[in-house]
């Protein structure tokens, strides 16, 4: 099919990210010798402030990396806990068991510890080196853009709310116009704070020295006072015990197969997992011969989308609180069970049941809970809502990294003289005690950002990713399957026509859920609408190329033949740049 862009190609290395200066900066660093996760990290950190309305730097940032020399494919969590003075009974007293916008919402920011920890691990390159395009974004400041100004437009009461949001993000009151500079001169100062730190420890240690002191100046200097005196001035609840005692987990991915496609995924404390189990159920199903975007192809789809949501509501949570029998819903015998559960004449009228406790292993009917563990993580290192965004890198050496920083600027407050809003993710818990994503103290919300690998017979690498809350498993799904089944490249298949189904409980407080509700673009044919519709899905239009339907970026590299293949979704300002 023919493509609104040009997929990019390239034999040594290869970016794609949700902005062009973010790809711009990843790619400066992979031709100046620097690695996939030297490059990763440089356009994570320029994301949070080039797209500081869905990212923060102090915000989320799940990643997972492959690592070329040891064959190892690991992710990082990159996801705060609540704060130890964290309750339920304040949302249940205070607010009626809603968890509002605002600072009684933060959790314990953990993006900078993510990047730094995978520069620890794998990188090659200094907090400073892959900072520094961040830095001069924000000091020197880039020229407004339509999704950014549209944000700010859309939720003008929210940035008014907040006197340091309204400084940063309004000029004289107003959202700034397309093409005017936009400076963000405090965040600019923070991250130069980390690098001056870093450059100091320099002087008389190693790398890992100076990334320590990168990491420390975030979670027990300067930034960590001000994030915690912020707290205690207005009722908040972070510490600096909460900072200094964070650590990224550093796990095993999940992972399931799909035809000779190794799927990888983050674990059930995002909802990465619902990718792999969605792939698991529909590996039976002859989806070529079905037809790209058929009746019988969207309705199969959505059906297998909303029996993984049933299993992602009922038994996805951070798995240190909560039993979650992932390796069972992974299986291939229970995806057989759920697959027959695919009626192709009919569709779930609501979010169908899910998998049976007792089938699953677990001794109790969910959620089963564990004993809330307060201690420090061991980690092996030694140091709708509109948010979020994607990145992907691989290089010549064949590492591969992909991650979903996240988090907005609009529904909580920017920190006096830090130029972030600290992590807001806890809208993404319940203060329904019957819900395995009950919040508690030291426990992480579920994610919805989620970084995906597929590999297919260790020589063809697909990182892919996508903002969209609980539209992203749906639209990597089909971007994925668009490249597998129907032989699109990368940026025909991120291009392609997507639909979301909504029948399933939001993932985002207030946790609005929309029985048997189908969303299409319009490219999608009218017959199959209605054809659909006869099947009992509610239908609903997008306009085309809408950004509700998320902003796939993805490359696909063949290490046998060198050759690297990009696709970056135009929805939003998703660009791929390779050489």
């Amino acid at each position: 099919m023919s493509t609104m862009r040009p997929e990019i190609k390239g034999t040594q290395h290869l970016v794609s990210t949700g902005h062009n200066f973010a790809s711009q900066a990843a790619f400066q660093i992979l031709e100046d010798g620097g690695n996939a996760i030297d490059a990763g990290v440089c356009a994570g950190i320029a994301l949070g402030v080039l797209q500081s309305d869905l990212v923060s730097v102090g915000g989320v940032a799940p990643i997972i990396v492959y690592v070329a020399e040891t064959q190892e494919m690991v992710t990082i969590s990159g996801l705060g806990w609540w704060p130890r003075a964290a309750n339920v009974e304040y949302f249940l007293r205070e607010h009626g068991g809603a968890i509002p916008g605002g600072i009684m919402r933060t959790v314990v920011p953990a993006a900078p510890d993510a990047w730094i920890t995978a520069l620890q691990r794998w990188g090659t390159r200094s907090f400073g080196d892959v900072a520094g395009a961040a830095i001069r974004f924000a000091r020197d400041g880039f020229p407004m853009n339509h999704l950014l100004r549209n944000t700010v437009s859309t939720h003008l009461d929210e940035y008014r709310e907040f006197p340091a949001n309204a400084e940063v993000f309004l000029n004289n009151g107003k959202p700034y116009e397309i093409g005017e500079i936009f400076r963000q001169t405090d965040t600019a100062a923070s991250l130069q704070y980390m690098v001056d730190e870093e450059r100091a420890a320099l002087r008389t240690g190693n790398r890992a020295a100076g990334l320590k002191a990168a990491r420390d100046a975030f979670y027990k200097g300067d930034i960590a006072r001000k994030m915690t005196d912020y707290h205690a001035d207005n009722g908040g609840w972070l510490t600096m015990q909460d900072l200094a005692e964070y650590r990224s987990a550093i796990e095993a991915p999940e992972t399931t197969r799909f035809g000779d496609i190794d799927v990888y995924s983050c674990g059930p404390w995002c909802q990465g997992p619902a990718l792999p189990q969605a792939l698991a159920i529909l590996r039976d199903f002859d989806l070529k011969r079905m037809g790209h975007n058929s009746p019988a192809y969207i309705h199969t789809l959505t059906e297998a989308i909303k029996l993984v949501m049933a299993d992602r509501d009922c038994y996805y949570s951070d798995p240190r609180f909560v039993d979650v029998p992932m390796k069972a819903l992974l299986s291939d015998a229970y995806a057989k069970v759920r697959a027959e559960m695919i009626d192709p004449a009919q569709a779930y009228l609501e979010m169908p049941p899910a998998g049976d406790w007792q089938s699953l292993g677990l001794s109790a009917q969910p959620p089963v809970f564990r004993n809330p563990p307060l201690e420090p993580l061991d980690t092996g290192t030694d140091g709708a809502a509109l948010d979020t965004t994607y990145l992907c890198v691989v290089d010549k050496q064949g590492n591969v990294f992909s991650a979903t920083p996240s988090d907005g600027s609009y529904n909580g407050g920017v920190v006096p003289g830090l130029g972030f809003v600290v992590s807001g993710r806890g809208t993404q818990s319940w203060t329904d005690a019957s819900h395995p994503c009950v919040l508690a103290p030291g426990k992480r919300p579920r994610l919805t950002p989620n970084p995906a690998i597929a590999v297919q017979r260790g020589k063809r690498f697909i990182p892919l990713g996508t903002p969209g809350g609980d539209v992203q498993i749906q639209a990597m799904l089909q971007a994925l399957l668009n490249l597998l089944v129907f032989d699109m490249g990368p940026q025909a298949a991120v291009e392609a026509p997507r639909f979301a189904s909504y029948s399933f409980p939001n993932s985002f407080e207030p946790h609005d859920y929309h029985p048997g509700l189908l969303k299409m673009e319009s490219r999608i044919d009218a017959d199959t609408g209605v054809q659909l519709e006869a099947l009992g899905h509610r239908i609903e239009w997008w306009p085309d190329m809408i950004w509700l339907a998320g902003s796939v970026c993805m490359i696909d590299s063949n290490t046998q033949s060198g050759l690297k293949l990009g696709g970056a979704d135009p929805r939003r300002m998703a660009y791929a740049l390779g050489w």
